[in-house]
């Protein structure tokens, strides 16, 4: 019988608005085992002293510059190389072709929907979750409400006993926040095609070694467990 663990969930979203003349929305999750965030945690710390930065200093895809970019690639080579570090993300290319009118929903029925169809290849019984989303504004608490109602009442968890709480983290405080945030904007700037920055093309490029060519544009398969991808589309699902 495996052995029950309990992983941290570090949840983070891009571009999630309806109306904000961004065609591409992101979410994606880093996770690891509860037991070793510790470490992991003490190890990006290190990397930052290494590269001349203070531990408190906040990593994140809208920092990413020439002058950090060796920083930002050492970060992405660590998630790479640490075994107890996964990705879960969900794409959607362009949600110019969202029909919530179709299915009866709203635009928050469906975003709570996405976070169950991205968090939901992650779940495995018999393990337990702890979910932690970044703080966002003021309605977080609410949202942090339902969609644990949404993630529990999915997996007839009614007892909350496989996920054991979902809450709200401010990402300065978190280095694995830190870290889904990075990989996330690096997901979104891929499907966006953009290649502006060349720092910021040059993580592109290290994840997609690593990866595979179209590991950040392409639907994953079952067997990539590292970094692992759904390219979401209306036509895939009914809602």
């Amino acid at each position: 019988m495996t052995e029950a663990r309990i992983y941290n969930v570090y949840c983070d979203e891009s571009c999630h608005l309806e109306h904000d003349g961004v065609p591409v929305m992101a979410w994606g999750a880093v996770y690891c085992p509860t037991d070793a965030i510790r470490a992991v945690t003490d190890n990006i710390r290190a990397l930052k002293s290494a590269y001349g930065m203070a531990s408190s200093f906040e990593a994140k895809w809208t920092k990413v510059s020439p002058a950090k970019k060796d920083f930002y690639l050492a970060l992405i080579d660590l998630f790479l190389a640490d075994d107890r570090l996964r990705f879960r993300g969900l794409v959607v290319p362009d949600k110019g072709l969202l029909d919530h009118a179709r299915f009866d929903q709203s635009h928050d029925d469906w975003y709570y929907k996405m976070y169950f169809t991205m968090l939901s290849k992650i779940f495995c019984a018999p393990h337990r979750y702890r979910i932690y989303l970044d703080v966002k504004d003021t309605r977080g608490g609410p949202k942090t409400r339902k969609l644990h109602d949404v993630l529990a009442n999915s997996l007839y968890d009614f007892s909350r006993e496989s996920i054991e709480r979902v809450q709200q983290v401010r990402s300065h405080e978190s280095e694995l926040l830190q870290l889904a945030d990075l990989l996330i904007g690096a997901l979104t700037y891929a499907n966006r095609g953009l290649a502006s920055s060349p720092a910021k093309t040059a993580i592109i490029a290290r994840l997609q070694e690593a990866l595979g060519p179209d590991a950040l544009t392409r639907t994953s398969t079952f067997a990539a467990t590292k970094f692992n991808i759904l390219h979401w589309r209306p036509r895939e699902t009914a809602g």
